[in-house]
């Protein structure tokens, strides 16, 4: 009875097993065909490891900007020649009231990066890597090398031109920056740590952005972040669209470091193609001024001009006279777009200004109290007239010929910096007393070094302009001249 109770149970479990086997066979065949163990399908999808799939499905290869743009980034090689402290084996009380002499000039070697432009040797790069070279060197993507010159600099954006003698040379070509979104897909090229031809991918964190890095008077910042890896070495590179086209020159990184810490930014092209343009042909960038001083939309402004939202650029000043004065805007307006284009932040508002040249005409859209209006305003140079400023024309109009001061010099005076007056002739400086022998240390309070910071000083200076320095007898001056 016993062996009854188990057995039967038994049987009738295997029938069961083997008729459900069967009915399942039969109503699905497909599933007894065998699948390899441990690989998992959530569609049928292909998968590609050579690329990204973008949010709207498309495959996004980098090999194509990257094969366009990696032959025309060119590595940059700078020598310079840096005094160095040392020790003086002579008047020890010389030493103690002055400092310890200097030690013969040591070289200082720079590296970086360049953008060819033209065929026949044009190449970008950032002013800070061939500042005060006294040679530059030039090495292409194919290892051929040359010497450049240095044909024009901007401190103001940053950016320089330098020529090598050579012809046929691959370009980047320029793409527009403006039409590039947050989020989009981009490439710095350039040489990090003197590894050459290197090649970062990124998006474009966020456009116009200031981060106070430019120390140059009136500087103009108005840069692509991105998060494309960006080192030492990399400034003056390219960064390029998918499509190879040059959008932005890689000028500096955010870190605490000195290297790489997730954030890097971009002179964009809508800056440096006319910043490019003017000193190839002009020798110097040609700044155009609309004449108004500008601040953010604030609540409290917004509030007290009867604004209903903050968008758009408060003009806090116009200056008489100026282009905007000229047809009407006045302090107390929010510029909301330049030529169509929306300003919402001072430095959005200078980057459109300085595509631009003096007498080229922009459409200003203005809100007043809540009410719009075009104004078509003929922007001015920084002196106010229309025609093409040269640095050499307005140190010329000083009447005078320059020099830097020797250290020792400047030691026995107890000054950091400044030009000296080595010949002097009828012009600005002789109306008003200067005598051969001064040395400017400031003018407007702002430190004068060498003739080229004279230069572009006065550049973008008018009216009345305070001169101070020092005569080699320790005799202190101050000179007002109207430029």
């Amino acid at each position: 009875m016993k062996t009854r109770r188990i057995v039967t149970p038994v049987i009738a479990g295997i029938i069961g097993g083997v008729v459900f086997f069967g009915l399942s066979h039969f109503i699905s065949p497909k599933a007894t065909q065998s699948v390899p163990a441990g690989i998992s399908f959530t569609d049928s999808t292909p998968v590609s490891l050579a690329a990204f799939t973008t949010s709207t499905g498309e495959i996004t290869d980098f090999t194509f900007a990257a094969d366009r743009s990696i032959h025309g980034v060119v590595h940059v090689k700078t020598k310079s020649v840096k005094s160095q402290p040392g020790f003086s084996f002579g008047n020890p009380f010389y030493e103690f009231f002055f400092g310890p002499s200097q030690r013969d000039p040591k070289p200082v070697l720079g590296s970086g990066s360049g953008v060819i432009i033209s065929a026949d040797g044009y190449i970008i790069t950032n002013n800070h890597v061939v500042d005060n070279a006294e040679n530059i060197e030039v090495v292409l993507n194919d290892k051929r090398s040359f010497d450049a010159t240095i044909v024009g600099t901007d401190p103001r954006t940053d950016l320089a031109i330098i020529k090598i003698d050579a012809t046929d040379l691959p370009v980047i070509p320029f793409g527009n920056s403006e039409e590039l979104k947050v989020g989009e897909w981009v490439l710095a090229v350039g040489n990090p740590f003197n590894l050459n031809s290197t090649v970062t991918a990124g998006i474009v964190s966020a456009k116009a952005r200031n981060i106070n890095i430019l120390r140059a008077q009136y500087a103009i910042e108005s840069f692509i972040q991105t998060d494309a890896a960006v080192n030492p070495g990399n400034s003056g590179g390219a960064l390029v669209n998918l499509k190879g086209e040059l959008v932005g020159i890689n000028t500096a990184i955010a870190s605490q470091t000195g290297n790489f810490a997730g954030y890097s930014f971009a002179v964009p092209t809508s800056i440096a193609h006319k910043v490019a343009l003017d000193i190839i042909e002009y020798g110097e960038v040609q700044r155009a001024v609309l004449g108004v001083s500008i601040g953010e939309v604030t609540s409290e402004e917004a509030k007290k001009q009867g604004v209903t939202d903050l968008k758009g650029v408060y003009i806090a000043d116009v200056v008489e006279g100026g282009a905007a004065d000229e047809v009407g805007i006045k302090a107390g307006d929010i510029i909301l777009e330049v030529d169509g284009v929306e300003v919402n932040t001072p430095n959005q508002l200078q980057e459109q200004i300085s595509k631009h040249r003096p007498k080229d005409k922009v459409e200003v859209l203005v809100k007043r109290k809540n009410k719009k209006k075009l104004y078509e305003a003929v922007l001015r140079n920084i002196r106010g007239g229309f025609e093409v400023v040269s640095s050499n024309e307005v140190v010329e109009a000083l009447g005078a010929e320059f020099e830097e001061v020797d250290a020792d010099l400047k030691r026995r005076l107890g000054i950091p910096n400044g030009i000296q007056v080595t010949s002097i002739k009828h012009g600005k400086l002789q109306e008003q007393g200067v005598k051969k022998g001064f040395i400017i240390t400031r003018v407007n309070r702002n430190r004068v070094s060498s003739v080229k910071e004279l230069q572009e000083l006065l550049m973008n200076l008018s009216g009345g302009v305070l001169i101070e320095g020092v005569y080699p007898n320790g005799t202190v001056a101050y000179y007002a001249i109207g430029l």
